[in-house]
Order: structure tokens, then C-alpha cells, then sequence
């Protein structure tokens, strides 16, 4: 059998559901996760990371999560910037269905989409953020950066979070070619934050 990625329409993989919770900036989250979704058993530590810079940041207009697994990024910014329109999206159906769930369990309304990168999300974002999935390899990775310059506003913030072991000086190249610039804002046991500006 084929490994099973998260990064992948899973629906066929065998439901167990469970249920963690997170505190984040004075919060407490609870988060309904599954077989076949991204860092099923706690929050990731580099989404943590991501964060953590994310909130030092001006936050305002719309927002995405782009590859948003079970809705962490989206719905802890969406619960701590409630003026903020936020869209989270991912590849993986059953990951959007827990971002839904996600959403309503925590009183964090977000609009929650099926999309390989950018092919069923319309309009233009404020702040667009990612965790990217690295094992889907570079093309994809590569291509998650290049459509979140094409899908900021003019001055629109981009944030990721790669591990340095994973490629984060190359992703920062990436970044640099496609924004003019990237800056590395944070690094933390590995994980590198990147930023680019529009």
C-alpha cells in the first residue's frame, strides 16, 4: 500500500478522532484532530513559532491559512484579532472538515476551503501564513510562495515557518526571489520564521 501523506485527499483512511488542547497568547483552544491530518497529537512546535512572530506583527483586512491542516493558525488569530477575515484552506478535505468543526468548537468564525494551493481560493489577502507541507517536495512548496505574492495586496505580509534541517535557507532564497526581499525574523530550535512583503 501507498503511504497515506496529509498533504493528500485521505477520506478513505479509518476516522479516530481526538481531542487536545492548546493555550496560546492567555487562550485555551481545543482542537478535534484525525488520522491523516498534519501533527494530529499536539499542536507542531514550528506553528507555535509561526505565531508567536505572527501576533508582533500588524494584523488587519484578510487573512489565510494557507495549508491550514486542522485550523490551528486560523482560528487562534481569528480569536485573538476578531476584526480579521479569515480563510483557511488546505489540499486534504478532512482537514477542512476539522477546521470547520475546529471553528465552531472555539466560537472562531473562519471560512474554511478545499484548494491545492490557490486553485479554488478567490480574491486577495492581507496577511497570508503557512506551515508549509515540506514533504510534498519543492515544486509545491515552491509554488505555495509564488502564489502568495500573486494573491497579497500591494504591502501584504508574508509569513512561513520551515526548519532549517528542511530547507530553510533555500526557502528563504525562494522567498527573496520572488518578494525582492525575505527576512529571517525568528529562529527557534530549528524553525526558522521568513518574511516577505509585497
Amino acid at each position: 500500500m501507498a503511504e497515506v501523506h496529509y498533504f493528500t485527499d485521505n477520506r478513505d483512511l479509518p476516522s479516530n478522532r481526538r481531542t487536545h488542547s492548546w493555550e496560546f497568547g492567555g487562550q485555551s483552544f481545543s482542537f478535534v484532530t484525525d488520522e491523516g491530518v498534519f501533527s494530529k497529537s499536539e499542536v507542531d512546535y514550528g506553528t507555535g513559532v509561526l505565531l508567536k512572530s505572527a501576533v508582533k506583527e500588524s494584523l488587519k483586512g484578510n487573512l489565510l491559512d494557507l495549508g491550514c491542516g486542522y485550523g490551528v493558525i486560523g482560528i487562534v488569530l481569528k480569536t485573538l484579532y476578531p476584526s480579521l477575515n479569515v480563510t483557511c484552506s488546505d489540499v486534504n478535505p478532512r482537514a477542512v472538515e476539522l477546521t470547520e468543526l475546529n471553528s465552531t468548537e472555539n466560537r472562531a468564525a473562519v471560512t474554511a476551503l478545499v484548494s491545492d494551493r490557490f486553485v479554488q481560493i478567490p480574491g486577495s489577502f492581507d496577511v497570508i501564513l503557512t506551515n508549509p507541507p515540506i514533504r510534498a517536495g519543492k515544486e509545491i512548496i515552491y509554488g505555495m510562495y509564488q502564489g502568495a505574492f500573486e494573491h497579497l495586496t500591494p504591502g501584504g505580509l508574508f509569513l512561513a515557518v520551515v526548519r532549517r534541517k528542511q530547507g530553510a535557507e533555500t526557502s528563504a532564497r525562494k522567498i527573496e526571489e520572488i518578494f525582492g526581499a525575505c527576512e529571517v525574523i525568528a529562529r527557534d530550535k530549528g524553525y526558522w520564521i521568513l518574511k516577505g512583503i509585497k
